[in-house]
C-alpha cells in the first residue's frame, strides 16, 4: 500500500536522527513506534502508529503508551499519524482523542509518492549545491531550517549536532553567489527515497532554487541507488510544484504535539 511507504520512510527519517545521538531511543511498543532524539525540539521526540487502529478505545491505548514513555523522561513530544492506519470509527474523533490527552493538532501534511519524477517545466536557476560534510555546510543547513521552520537555531543544532547523522540523513545546501539559500535532505527507507527539509530563505523563494536543490539531491541519490520511487510530505505552499513534478497524494500525515 502506498501509504505504508510514506509511513515507513517518515519513521526511518526519525530513527536515523535518534540513532545518531547518545540520548536517542528507538523502541517498538504494541502498535506504536518511538524514535526519540532526546532533544528540546519536541517534533524530534516522535511516536508513530505501526499497525491499524480500529476504534477510539484502541487509539486511546496507542496514545497512552508513548505518553508514559516520554513523561517518564521529562520530554516534550509529538505524534506523527499517518491517518490511513486508522479506520473510520477511530479517525472520526481522532483529534478530540489526541487533545484529551494533551496533544494539540499542529499541522496536516499531504503524504505524496512519485514513481518517476518528471523533468522541470522551465529552466531552473544555477545553484552551487554542496553535500553537508563539514561545520560550514552543517551550520548553513541549520540556519536555513531555523528561519524557514520558525524554530530557534539552538534547537536545530541540538538535533543535528552529531557528525554521524549526516551519513544517512543526507543534507544538501544550495549556494548563490557563495550565500547559502536553500536546503534538501534525503533519507532511504521503506523501499523509497524520502525527501525532507526542503526550505528556501524568504528573499530567494519562488525563483526555482528549492526545486533546483531538490532535483540535484535526487539525481545524486539515483546515481548511488537503484531506487526510483520518491516520497515526501508537502506543505500547502509546495503542493502544486510537487504535483507538476509527478507526485500524487496518497495519505495525510497529521502531527500532534505537547
Amino acid at each position: 500500500m502506498d501509504f505504508e511507504t510514506v509511513a515507513d520512510n517518515l519513521r526511518e527519517s526519525f530513527r536515523v536522527i535518534a540513532a545518531s545521538r547518545a540520548p536517542g531511543e528507538i523502541r517498538e511498543l504494541h502498535g506504536v513506534s518511538i524514535a526519540a532524539a532526546g532533544v528540546t525540539f519536541q517534533m524530534f521526540n516522535a511516536a508513530f502508529l505501526s499497525s491499524p487502529v480500529t476504534s477510539e478505545r484502541e487509539l486511546t491505548q496507542r496514545i497512552l503508551l508513548p505518553s508514559i514513555h516520554f513523561n517518564a523522561r521529562g520530554l516534550e513530544w509529538a505524534y506523527w499519524v499517518c491517518e490511513d492506519w486508522m479506520g473510520q470509527a477511530a479517525r472520526r474523533r481522532s483529534r478530540q482523542v489526541f487533545e484529551r490527552h494533551g496533544l494539540r493538532h499542529s499541522v496536516d501534511l499531504p503524504g505524496m509518492v512519485a514513481e518517476h519524477v518528471r523533468p522541470p517545466v522551465t529552466a531552473l536557476p544555477r545553484v552551487d549545491v554542496r553535500r553537508v560534510c563539514d561545520t560550514a555546510t552543517q551550520d548553513a543547513f541549520c540556519a536555513i531550517g531555523s528561519v524557514c521552520f520558525h524554530v530557534p537555531i539552538s534547537w536545530f543544532h541540538e538535533v543535528f549536532d552529531s557528525t554521524s547523522v549526516w551519513q544517512r540523513f543526507a543534507g544538501y545546501v544550495g549556494y548563490v553567489d557563495e550565500e547559502p539559500v536553500s536546503t534538501t535532505a534525503i533519507v532511504m527507507g521503506g523501499g523509497a527515497i524520502g525527501v525532507y527539509n526542503v526550505a528556501t530563505l524568504p528573499p530567494y523563494q519562488r525563483r526555482g532554487y528549492g526545486e533546483a536543490v531538490m532535483r540535484y539531491a535526487l539525481e545524486d541519490t539515483w546515481r548511488a541507488t537503484a531506487v526510483e520511487r520518491v516520497i515526501l510530505q508537502s506543505t500547502p505552499a509546495g503542493l502544486r510544484l510537487y504535483e507538476r513534478m509527478g507526485f500524487r497524494t496518497v495519505t495525510k500525515v497529521a502531527v500532534y504535539s505537547t
